[in-house]
């Protein structure tokens, strides 16, 4: 297993029952893979969430137990069920052939042996680690909160979606916590439209003692202007980034306040 597949950041202060999961803001691809990629997918490695490290950074400070994936996901999806076909659709299959805008990205596609690797190596320690990560948070507090962390840029037009299945992986209350948190911070909030909730989302939320839920940014939230339709990696320093992590900081440190309250009275 690569060393740094992954990373866990623990809190720094008193831990809190929330793990966060940042599974598709890797960008890093193996020189063996990346070779079978177009010179247009090296460059420019579409639809990931851009940048969620660094806009996200502060949510240890805050006691929340965060993973967040190194590698990119045209490397192996990791909010994708390993169900066949395996390689395919950008939106269903573990390892996708083409881009959501249906461009090519190998140049020569994965044998069947090397996408089963590629599960092996970058999937199953991950899907392990993260398991065990809320297992570890349940031992300690009773119950955990899986918040499973997205950017996107089509589709829908509202600031952020939260999707929770339509019901299924977490509670009324979750639901409506995160939603009045982010609109207080001026976000236009919209609730299982088009993002309904991975893979994560729904596996994990099914759990014993889980509450999931995915979130969904929009790029103009924090990109730069001039960064949005970038055919390369986009840069994210600037004051719209530094300004849209305050709003976000602001916004869950009432959702850790709200949930940690709530349970209090359960």
């Amino acid at each position: 297993m690569p060393v740094d597949l992954f990373e866990v950041l623990r809190p720094t202060g008193v831990s809190k029952p929330i793990v966060a999961n940042l599974p598709h803001s890797g960008l890093q691809v193996p020189a063996k893979i990346a070779e079978m990629f177009t010179d247009e997918q090296q460059q420019s490695l579409p639809n990931s969430d851009w940048h969620l490290q660094k806009l996200y950074d502060f949510l240890p400070s805050l006691g929340i137990t965060v993973m967040q994936a190194n590698y990119s996901r045209y490397v192996v999806d990791l909010n994708r069920a390993i169900k066949p076909p395996l390689f395919g659709s950008f939106w269903s299959a573990v390892v996708p052939e083409r881009t959501a805008f249906n461009k090519d990205i190998y140049m020569r596609k994965p044998a069947r042996s090397e996408v089963r690797s590629r599960i092996e190596q970058y999937y199953t320690p991950y899907h392990d680690q993260l398991a065990a990560l809320l297992y570890e948070a349940i031992a300690q507090h009773g119950k955990v909160y899986l918040l499973d962390l997205h950017s996107f840029m089509g589709l829908i037009t509202e600031d952020v979606c939260l999707g929770n299945a339509k019901g299924e992986t977490c509670s009324e209350h979750v639901l409506n916590t995160v939603e009045n948190s982010l609109s207080q911070q001026q976000f236009q909030v919209i609730k299982n439209k088009v993002f309904t909730g991975g893979h994560i989302t729904r596996h994990y939320g099914d759990y014993d003692a889980v509450e999931a839920l995915q979130i969904e940014l929009r790029y103009t939230n924090y990109l730069p202007d001039d960064q949005i339709e970038s055919k390369h990696i986009p840069h994210w320093q600037s004051e719209k980034f530094d300004q849209a992590k305050h709003r976000l900081k602001t916004a869950f440190k009432h959702i850790v306040e709200k949930l940690t309250d709530y349970r209090s009275v359960l």
